[in-house]
C-alpha cells in the first residue's frame, strides 16, 4: 500500500462539487484524511474563487490507474475539458504524490504545484506536515515555512468530516 495525496479544486458550484468528489473517493478507496478547505482567487484566468483542499489515501494501484479514476470522477461531476490550462471547472482532481514514487511521464510525480501554490501546499501541510518532498526532500511544513506569504489563502470552515469517512 502507498500512500496518494491527491488535490482538489472547483470554482463552479465549489461545496456540492468539493462534497461530491470527497463521496466519490471514499467510495472507491475507503478512509481519508480531509484536509481544511480553503477558499482561493482564481489563478491564470479571471474567474469565481477556488474551494481547494487535500486529500490522503492508501491504496495499492499504480499511478495510471489512480489518474484515471480522478478523471473518471471530474467527468460525473460535469468537468469540460478544454484546451485551455487555466479555466472555471466544476471539478479538479491531481495526483500529487504517491508513496515516494517519482515519475516523468504522465500523471508526472510528485506534481510541480505543490512547490508553486500556497492552496495546493497549505492543505498537504495541514494532513501531511513531517511527510518529505520525493524530490526536494524537505518536510512539506518546512517547505510551507519559507513561503514568502500565505497568497490569500483562507480556510472557509466547511467540514467535510462525515462525508469522508475519517
Amino acid at each position: 500500500m502507498n500512500r496518494a495525496y491527491l488535490s482538489i479544486g472547483s470554482n463552479i458550484e465549489p461545496e456540492r462539487h468539493v462534497r461530491a468528489a470527497i463521496t466519490a473517493l471514499h467510495e472507491r478507496f475507503g478512509e481519508l484524511t480531509v484536509s481544511p478547505v480553503y477558499q482561493t482567487t482564481a489563478v491564470g484566468f479571471d474567474g469565481d474563487d477556488f474551494y481547494n483542499l487535500v486529500v490522503g489515501l492508501d491504496t495499492d494501484i499504480a499511478a495510471d490507474q489512480l489518474a484515471a479514476a480522478c478523471r473518471e470522477i471530474e467527468t460525473e461531476q460535469g468537468r469540460q475539458r478544454t484546451d485551455r490550462r487555466y479555466n472555471a471547472r466544476t471539478l479538479d482532481i491531481d495526483l500529487l504524490t504517491l508513496g515516494y514514487m517519482i515519475r516523468d511521464d504522465v500523471p508526472i510525480l510528485p506534481r510541480e504545484e505543490i512547490l508553486k501554490y500556497a492552496f495546493v501546499l497549505k492543505p498537504l501541510v495541514d494532513i501531511a506536515p513531517d511527510e518529505r518532498h520525493p524530490l526536494d526532500g524537505r518536510r512539506y511544513a518546512d517547505i510551507w515555512a519559507s513561503f514568502e506569504d500565505d497568497y490569500g489563502v483562507v480556510p472557509t470552515g466547511i467540514d467535510l468530516s462525515v462525508e469522508s469517512g475519517g
